[in-house]
């Protein structure tokens, strides 16, 4: 490994992003995500971020299971029950509450932070296209079921 390349490692472990990394480590700006991602990829460079990520982790004692336990915990505490002023029996903090179910489902793949881009058009957008004789770029998920509900096939789709 390079010491350009072991420097991009020790500025990757600051803040997990590749291409700051890159820009801190001395590469050019411009191509810093292209560089980042490139870096990332070698087998080198992956076998020394995880090896000091795995150091740091047995240093610290700072696991993914004491994460996971300590917000279980916190989900605990926030969904505790609590008297508001007016004597109504209450969660603790419903928001707390709610960020920590977010947490816990997304370590589990629950769900995405990004929908996917899966280039699939409902059926009756479909025939509703060709019906109006135009092109109509892909809508939402949301939009396409709304508009199936909102108009028989065959009609077209308000937009």
């Amino acid at each position: 490994m390079t010491p350009r390349q072991s420097r991009f490692v020790d500025e990757y472990l600051v803040d997990l992003v590749a291409s700051k990394a890159a820009i801190r480590s001395g590469y050019s700006s411009r191509r810093a995500s292209e560089i980042g991602y490139q870096l990332l990829q070698k087998t080198t460079v992956q076998e020394v971020i995880t090896n000091r990520m795995n150091a740091r982790s047995h240093r610290t004692g700072i696991t993914q299971d004491k994460v996971l336990t300590d917000l279980e915990a916190v989900k605990q505490d926030a969904m505790s029950k609590a008297t508001d002023k007016a004597g109504n029996v209450v969660m603790a903090s419903h928001a707390a509450a709610l960020r920590a179910l977010e947490l816990q489902g997304r370590h589990l793949g629950m769900w995405k932070d990004r929908p996917a881009a899966t280039g699939e058009v409902s059926i009756a957008d479909a025939i509703r296209q060709r019906v109006a004789g135009r092109a109509v770029q892909e809508p939402s998920l949301v939009v396409r079921l709304v508009r199936a509900k909102a108009a028989p096939i065959g009609e077209p789709a308000m937009a």
